[in-house]
């Protein structure tokens, strides 16, 4: 499987390096906006371009790309006839995105797989089991502590902002507080900018609290977790109780599902899916006959 990495920040190094260890994957080149200029050390044993129009042979681009422009470099790259994966990470906009991809991945005999994250994502795939074993009850999401990575990338992009740290901190029952550390360029207004991040729609649900600081890499830590629990009902039994939890390092867990997802790529009609609509063995290198012997 060739791919391409498309975006070269926080993700898209630990892609690189999550297919580096897949053994039936080629890095096919890796796109950056400044191409091949002020070239890091770790990239000089691969095709380094500013647009993946330079690759030859690429099966599947890997959008290592802000969630804000995922869908512009998706519908580009499916134009061409590849396959695509990303972590969008909108959850309410995630059903529009998957409608206009698969129009835009049929028609090119291409598949794209959206929102291949942790969250949504991999999460995603144990709320589906967790509603499947228990069919009436709740399910709560409690992120963090930690970073998000979308949420930080948001505000580095409001007009003031030379670096910012955006921290989940989990209140309970699925509700969260947002802390949000920013580090303002020269002459910028905190207020004016609080405003702003308060109303991006990143923040604008959840109870935020912005605080300026000299530098925002001094607090900077890329851990963080998820802890999803369902109490529910299976058939007409009460009481059943069911927990997921982990401490990861967030951009290395979101680089390795995107490429577990664009080895999924390769083994699905064309369109677009999310991670509940492709069987997790899809995902797995290998004979699915040696997996099923081993793992079920």
């Amino acid at each position: 499987m060739r791919v391409a990495v498309v975006g070269y920040g926080n993700i898209g190094k630990y892609v690189v390096e999550a297919l580096a260890t897949a053994a039936d994957c080629e890095i096919a080149g890796v796109v950056r906006r400044h191409g091949a200029a002020n070239l890091p050390s770790e990239l000089k044993d691969y095709q380094v371009v500013s647009d993946i129009a330079n690759l030859t042979d690429v099966d599947v681009a890997i959008l290592a790309t802000p969630t804000r422009k995922v869908k512009a470099y998706a519908e580009r790259i499916l134009a061409m006839g590849i396959n695509t994966v990303d972590s969008f990470d909108f959850h309410s906009e995630i059903p529009q995105l998957r409608r206009d991809l698969r129009e835009v991945a049929q028609r090119n005999n291409a598949v794209s797989i959206i929102s291949a994250g942790w969250d949504p994502g991999s999460d995603s795939v144990v709320r589906a089991l967790l509603l499947a074993m228990a069919p009436k009850g709740i399910t709560y999401t409690n992120f963090g502590p930690g970073r998000s990575m979308g949420h930080s990338v948001a505000v580095r992009s409001i007009a003031g902002v030379r670096d910012a740290l955006s921290m989940t901190i989990p209140i309970g029952t699925g509700i969260h507080r947002r802390m949000v550390y920013v580090e303002l360029e020269e002459g910028a207004d905190f207020a004016t900018v609080e405003a702003a991040i308060k109303a991006d729609p990143y923040f604008v649900n959840d109870e935020t609290h912005v605080q300026q600081v000299a530098c925002v890499d001094e607090l900077n830590d890329v851990g963080h977790g998820v802890n999803l629990v369902r109490k529910g009902v299976s058939g007409q039994t009460h009481n059943q109780l069911f927990e997921f939890d982990m401490k990861i390092n967030n951009p290395a867990l979101t680089a390795q599902i995107l490429v577990a997802a664009a080895r999924a790529t390769l083994r699905q009609q064309p369109g677009c899916y999310t991670m509940i609509e492709i069987p997790v063995v899809d995902l797995l290198p290998g004979n699915r006959d040696e997996h099923v012997a081993h793992l079920v």
